[in-house]
């Protein structure tokens, strides 16, 4: 079972196969992940939202 590379979460095959590049088997980060997320192409801190 695939499993996100950041947080170790489990995503499902279909995840895999629309979010992550097809030179990668796991995604860099998955909609798990509170410390990072996707921006485009690329994968970035999250940011906090506190003021």
């Amino acid at each position: 079972m695939p499993e996100c590379q950041n947080c170790g979460s489990f995503v499902t095959e279909a995840y895999v196969r629309v979010f992550t590049p097809e030179t990668l088997d796991a995604p860099r980060v998955c909609p798990n992940c509170e410390d990072k997320i996707r921006d485009g192409n690329d994968v970035r801190e999250a940011r906090s939202s506190r003021s």
